[in-house]
C-alpha cells in the first residue's frame, strides 16, 4: 500500500487559545509585553502553538491607560474556549473590580481554564473573583499590602517574580509579565523554545542576582522553613565547586546528617544533593551562555566530578547536551 507523503507520523497538536482581558484603564505594557512572547512563539515555529485573542465585557473601543485605544470585537463568552487567560493591571483595575459581569466570567472560567494569570494589579481582579481565596499570590510590590488587607484569605507573597498556585499564575509589577510568559512557554514547549525567545527579546530567562541566584523550583517552594537554609544555600551559589557533601552542608548548619537531612527536605521539598546540583546546574547553564569557557572548565568550576556528569545531568534538566545548549543559546550562538 502506498503511503501519502503529504501526511506526516504524526498530527500536530492543536493551538492553544490564550486569551487577554482587557478594560478601560488597562496597562499597556501589561498586555503587549506578554502578548509579544507568544508572538515570537508562534512565528518561530512550523505550527504554531497559541492562537492569540484580545477580549472585553462590552466589545468596542478601550481605553488603555497611556497611549492609543484598542478596538477589541471579543466579548467574555470566549473565555469559555480559552486554554489560557492572562489579566493585565493597570489604574483601571479597581473600576473592573467593581463590573460584576468581569468578576463572573472569571470566577466561571477557572475551573475549566488550564492557566489563569495576571500581571502586576490584574491581581486585585482574580482576587475581586474569588479565585486566589486560600493561593498564594504576588502583584507590584507597592500595591502588595493593599493586597493583602482587601483580601485576608490570600497569602500574599512581596518578594517572587511570579508565582504559581495550582492552575493559578500572578505576576509582579509591568514587565515581570514579560518573565511569566517565557515561563508559561517553557512550561508548553520546553526550556530551548522559551531561551531562544528571550534571547531575541533581549532579556533573561531566569532574572540575575537577588532570588534568581537559586532555582526557580526551589523559589516556586520558598517557605518561612525555607529561610533558615538562605545563608547555606548563598554559599553553595557562591562557591559550587566545593565538595557539598550532606556532611559538609550539616557541619555548615551545626547539625548532624541525619537531622540536617531530614529538616532540609522537609523546608526546602527536595533532598540537599538535588538543590545542590540545581545550583551547579544553573550556574553551569549561565557560563554555557554569556561565556566563551570550555566544557571542561565549566564542570571543574561548577563542581561536577567529570564532562560526561556534566553532560547527562544538563541534559536530563535542560534537553540538550551543553555544547549544543551553547551553540543554540551562547554568546556565538
Amino acid at each position: 500500500m502506498e503511503k501519502n507523503s503529504k501526511t506526516p507520523p504524526f498530527p500536530s497538536p492543536p493551538p492553544r487559545n490564550v486569551v487577554f482581558l482587557v478594560y478601560d484603564g488597562y496597562q499597556p505594557l501589561d498586555l503587549v509585553g506578554p502578548m509579544q512572547v507568544f508572538a515570537l512563539a508562534n512565528r518561530d515555529a512550523l505550527h504554531p502553538p497559541y492562537v492569540l485573542t484580545t477580549i472585553t465585557a462590552r466589545p468596542g473601543r478601550v481605553h488603555a491607560s497611556a497611549g492609543p485605544d484598542i478596538l477589541v470585537d471579543e466579548g467574555l463568552e470566549r473565555l469559555a474556549q480559552a486554554d489560557t487567560v492572562i489579566v493585565p493591571g493597570g489604574p483601571g483595575v479597581d473600576a473592573a473590580c467593581a463590573d460584576i459581569a468581569i468578576t463572573d466570567a472569571i470566577s466561571l472560567s477557572q475551573p475549566t481554564v488550564r492557566r489563569l494569570c495576571s500581571v502586576c494589579t490584574g491581581a486585585f481582579l482574580l482576587a475581586a473573583a474569588g479565585v486566589l481565596d486560600g493561593r498564594r499570590a504576588t502583584t507590584h510590590w507597592g500595591r502588595c499590602d493593599a493586597l493583602q488587607a482587601a483580601y485576608p484569605r490570600i497569602a500574599v507573597e512581596m518578594t517572587p517574580i511570579f508565582v504559581n498556585d495550582g492552575n493559578v499564575w500572578t505576576s509582579a509589577g509591568v514587565t515581570a509579565g514579560i518573565d511569566l510568559a517565557l515561563a508559561l512557554i517553557e512550561n508548553d514547549c520546553g526550556y530551548g523554545v522559551a531561551a531562544s525567545i528571550a534571547k531575541k527579546l533581549v532579556v533573561y530567562l531566569r532574572r540575575p542576582g537577588g532570588q534568581a541566584q537559586f532555582s526557580e523550583t526551589l523559589l516556586m517552594q520558598e517557605s518561612a522553613g525555607a529561610q533558615a537554609f538562605s545563608a547555606l544555600m548563598t554559599k553553595v551559589s557562591v562557591s559550587p565547586n566545593r565538595r557539598w557533601s550532606v556532611e559538609a552542608l550539616a557541619a555548615e548548619m551545626g547539625q548532624t546528617p541525619q537531622t540536617f537531612q531530614r529538616r532540609f527536605k522537609l523546608a526546602m521539598g527536595c533532598s540537599p544533593y538535588a538543590a545542590v546540583q540545581d545550583v551547579r546546574l544553573s550556574r553551569a547553564r549561565l557560563m554555557l551562555e554569556t561565556t566563551t569557557s570550555g566544557i571542561s572548565l565549566i564542570a571543574d568550576r561548577c563542581g561536577f566530578t567529570s564532562d560526561e556528569q556534566m553532560r547527562r545531568a544538563f541534559q536530563r534538566k535542560y534537553g540538550l547536551p551543553p555544547a549544543a545548549f551553547r551553540s543554540h543559546f551562547g554568546i556565538e550562538g
